[in-house]
């Protein structure tokens, strides 16, 4: 990412000296550099480049564009990563609609479009409207792109979420592992998307209480997420909550305690208070807490911290009431 931002900022200011200001190929530009910026969590920084851009290539191309509906789709996944589900809804089926009338129900962007809206519709555990939208698109890419592509990987895994979360983890294991050996044959083993699935299956198999099957992978997919994206990313913070998880249902309270704070802090740095990775986090860090007054195990943790248990718990206990 820090040898790709300067050379993208290049790029756009060249555009726009060469082209003018208002040209398909700025918004481009600013496309890219906004894809740049999301990817890094640097939501904030990515969201006026990618309205912008959308708003040039409407006035230029017209609303019934192919680039139109990428533009949609950029902005709609900014807005699911930040949480802002009912901003990301309208923009996904609008994409989705124009695509299936300019390139065609078959067409792969169909395909991506539908995975995209399953995605929203997981996060918000609407399971019984995202599964049949992601079974269509794992289908098309099937027979679009053949069997073995990174897209059809992303679908599986994708999938295996779904049940995951659903708590059908015989039909989630065999997914994740298929989708894990694809993108290690195909993206090679340093992969981020590699990260990913071993991630997704060790959380299958935390939830499942196959502790010592899940520890290994969830210390590789975190090794991972610090070498590729950077100690800085949403997928960092993911990787230590899950790993002070399993810490924590195992007992292991002084091992737990960092990694839990650590998360959270960076969670709220990256992505603000009011984001749901944010309030997961903090849920999981005070149940946390909970658990080990009730066990009697303060002494497990930093003496500056259990100062500040009672004025977390106090302050959730009063919230709820």
């Amino acid at each position: 990412y820090t040898e790709a931002e300067p050379l993208l900022i290049e790029g756009l200011e060249m555009r726009k000296r060469l082209l003018g200001a208002k040209h398909p190929d700025v918004a481009n530009s600013l496309n890219n550099l906004a894809n740049l910026y999301s990817d890094q969590g640097r939501y904030t920084e990515a969201e006026p480049l990618l309205i912008e851009g959308l708003e040039m290539t409407k006035r230029l191309l017209g609303a019934e564009h192919p680039d139109v509906a990428n533009s949609l789709n950029n902005l709609a996944i900014l807005y699911r990563s930040q949480g802002r589900y009912t901003e990301a809804e309208p923009l996904y089926l609008e994409a989705l609609e124009i695509i299936k009338q300019l390139l065609g129900a078959e067409h792969p962007d169909v395909a991506n479009s539908l995975n995209n809206l399953a995605n929203l519709y997981s996060d918000q555990g609407r399971y019984t409207e995202a599964e049949p939208l992601y079974i269509e698109a794992l289908e098309m890419y099937k027979q679009l792109p053949g069997a073995e592509h990174p897209d059809v990987a992303n679908r599986l895994n994708n999938l295996a979420i779904l049940y995951s979360e659903q708590g059908r983890y015989t039909e989630a294991e065999p997914l994740y592992l298929e989708a894990l050996e694809m993108r290690k044959r195909l993206l090679g083993a340093k992969h981020p998307d590699v990260a990913n699935s071993l991630n997704c299956l060790a959380s299958l198999y935390s939830d499942q209480g196959r502790y010592t099957e899940a520890e290994p992978l969830y210390l590789e997919a975190l090794k991972m997420y610090k070498q590729l994206p950077g100690e800085e990313h949403p997928d960092v913070a993911t990787s230590l909550d899950n790993l002070a998880l399993l810490y924590n249902y195992q007992g292991r309270y002084t091992e737990a305690e960092p990694l839990y704070l650590a998360a959270l802090k960076m969670t709220m740095r990256l992505l603000g208070e009011e984001h749901p990775n944010t309030q997961t986090f903090q849920k999981n860090y005070l149940y946390f807490l909970q658990q080990v007054l009730r066990e009697n195990r303060q002494e497990d943790l930093s003496y500056e911290i259990s100062l500040q248990i009672i004025s977390d718990m106090e302050k959730l206990s009063l919230e709820n009431s």
